[in-house]
């Protein structure tokens, strides 16, 4: 084994599994070898409280700008191809080639093609498993061909997703223009922070709930402050699916991730918000009408799922569900008083 190893690794291209690939790259970090982080340009904010010191290439997708911005940060850090490990989370044909175009040895899950373009190619469990799981089992499984410390055998239950004093900072200061310093409105009264949007479409169908604007007008009749905070892009979907909820300014993700901790509560589909509160560990309901919680849940031990991949919760499922965890925390008692 090379004395001057170096490993990079290629993190998936969404927010949520991204945040879902989190124990994988604590398992390289614990190697002590140098990393590269190759990735979508966000991912650098996302990661900056738990990654600040690795490199980083941004990876936008296409194909020869990637392998460039590759090959020139191997240039700047004197790395060479047989001193390198790559790791290839997503199932990509062009994750894997760029990796190799490189001159990267990559490891990555066999699928369709990508044999010829990985130097390890692994065997996906037969058994079903959570994305987290298959994602580690996939670094473990490559650490060991590379007989590097491999770490504990599962993933542990917490994502751990810390942002840094700067985005805790950003955050708290969009919360106190909106009047809602401290996590709280000017009353004392603590908000629910809702996503009423979802990017795209599983297998043609759409993963937003339908019934953000029916929750929000029923909890804010009750004194329940509800604000949202979505990426300028989705704005007006945002404002479409539940108007009468507070529209914070877009915060980068890290500092979205920090947002999410402030909130008595987050209520969101599963998408990458429902992924972010939970790697930051905010306490969530997170609803199902189209994807399997099994297989893409949030991995917190804080989150409730409501749903199914068959149907959505009803909003009289949701809102004693909102109900109750502000209960157990003891928020709703400050509204009510």
């Amino acid at each position: 084994m090379p004395s001057n190893l170096r490993l990079y690794v290629r993190l998936p291209n969404w927010v949520g599994d991204v945040c879902m690939s989190l124990p994988s790259l604590y398992a390289l970090q614990a190697t002590g070898l140098p990393l590269t982080i190759c990735a979508r340009p966000w991912a650098r904010d996302l990661l900056a409280g738990v990654a600040p010191a690795h490199d980083f290439v941004p990876m936008r997708g296409a194909f020869r700008a990637d392998r460039a911005a590759l090959r020139q940060q191997m240039r700047d850090s004197g790395a060479r191809g047989r001193d390198c490990r790559g790791l290839s989370l997503p199932d990509s044909l062009s994750s894997a080639a760029v990796m190799r175009l490189a001159g990267i040895p990559t490891a990555g899950y066999r699928d369709d093609g990508r044999s010829l373009l990985l130097r390890w190619p692994i065997d996906k469990p037969k058994a079903p498993l959570h994305a987290v799981e298959s994602w580690y089992h996939l670094t473990r499984t490559a650490l060991t061909s590379w007989n590097l410390p491999a770490g504990e055998e599962q993933p542990g239950p917490e994502l751990g997703l810390t942002p840094t004093a700067d985005q805790a900072a950003a955050a708290d200061t969009v919360l106190a223009a909106a009047g809602l310093a401290n996590g709280t409105d000017d009353a004392g009264r603590p908000f629910v922070l809702i996503a009423p949007t979802a990017t795209g479409l599983h297998r043609g169908r759409n993963k937003v709930w339908p019934h953000f604007d029916a929750l929000t007008q029923s909890l804010q009749a009750q004194g329940v402050e509800v604000a949202m905070c979505p990426p300028p892009a989705e704005v007006d979907e945002a404002r479409r699916n539940a108007p009468t909820a507070r529209l914070l300014p877009a915060l980068g993700l890290g500092a979205f991730a920090a947002l999410t901790t402030r909130a008595a509560l987050v209520v969101c589909n599963d998408s990458g918000v429902s992924h972010v509160a939970a790697a930051a560990g905010a306490r969530q309901i997170t609803l199902f009408g189209v994807t399997n919680r099994e297989r893409t849940g949030p991995w917190s031990r804080a989150a409730i799922c409501l749903g199914s991949d068959q149907h959505w919760p009803a909003v009289s499922d949701v809102e004693p569900a909102v109900k109750a965890c502000l209960e157990s925390s003891g928020d709703l008692a400050r509204i009510t008083d």
